[in-house]
């Protein structure tokens, strides 16, 4: 009978995902390193294993139906899955000067990416009893931020990258009211501004910080919340960001 819990996380070759996959491997979960790069997947799962976690290296590109298919069909069963994977290109100030290119590849990636990798695991997921879903997304596909002049991303423009965060968090909603009678908890998690390649490490939080909200959500017991939207991994109670 099986007993161990299993987690996938896509980009997990370095920076958050790296750090989701050691701290869930940390908490006796098998993990699946899904990396477009099979060398630097290879290189991040042989590190984990170093530290004696039971640490998978799985192919994966978010963007290739071919490629999320392929790593599917690798698995016999899946817990849980971070969908953590993403990309930021252009990031013009001004959404005027945005590269149309720049966006469409920013949403095939941020916002289509986990929809195509969650309905291809989605079948092993609904093995499990308790299956978890986690989105990566950002404070600043937060509408209602964006538009409150108290916030801090109100003068950050990113219009590309923050509208494929927005369509990943209506994603996140629809398909925790789709699954909410299968035991799922769908959740979007937001990192902060954390230091990684992605904001070439501009960022005042680690990737241990940033990583600690998905793994919450990744672990919910029974009672915890889905198809919600949160930060800050370190408080008592899960902090609910506006849609």
């Amino acid at each position: 009978m099986k007993t161990k819990k299993s987690a996938l996380i896509t980009g997990a070759n370095k920076g958050i995902g790296l750090e989701i996959a050691r701290q869930l491997g940390r908490l006796g979960y098998t993990v699946w390193l899904g990396c477009r790069d099979q060398q630097r997947g290879a290189q991040a799962t042989a590190e984990l294993q170093a530290e004696g976690l039971d640490a998978r290296n799985l192919p994966l590109d978010v963007s290739s139906d071919d490629s999320v298919r392929k790593a599917a069909a690798q698995l016999d069963g899946l817990d849980v899955l971070v969908n953590n994977a993403g990309i930021s290109l252009g990031m013009a100030e001004s959404i005027t000067r945005d590269s149309l290119d720049d966006m469409r590849t920013m949403l095939e990636v941020n916002a289509l990416g986990p929809v195509r990798v969650t309905r291809a695991f989605l079948p092993l997921l609904r093995k499990s009893a308790e299956p978890r879903i986690v989105m990566m997304s950002s404070s600043l596909g937060s509408v209602s931020a964006t538009l409150d002049i108290s916030r801090g991303g109100w003068n950050v423009g990113y219009a590309g990258y923050s509208a494929s965060k927005s369509a990943l968090n209506m994603f996140t909603a629809k398909l925790a009211k789709e699954l909410l009678a299968e035991n799922f908890k769908v959740n979007a998690a937001c990192p902060g501004f954390t230091a990684t390649d992605l904001n070439a490490h501009t960022g005042f939080r680690t990737a241990q910080d940033g990583a600690a909200i998905a793994v919450r959500l990744a672990t919910l017991d029974a009672l915890g919340p889905t198809g919600g939207f949160f930060n800050d991994g370190h408080t008592a109670e899960l902090n609910p960001l506006p849609w």
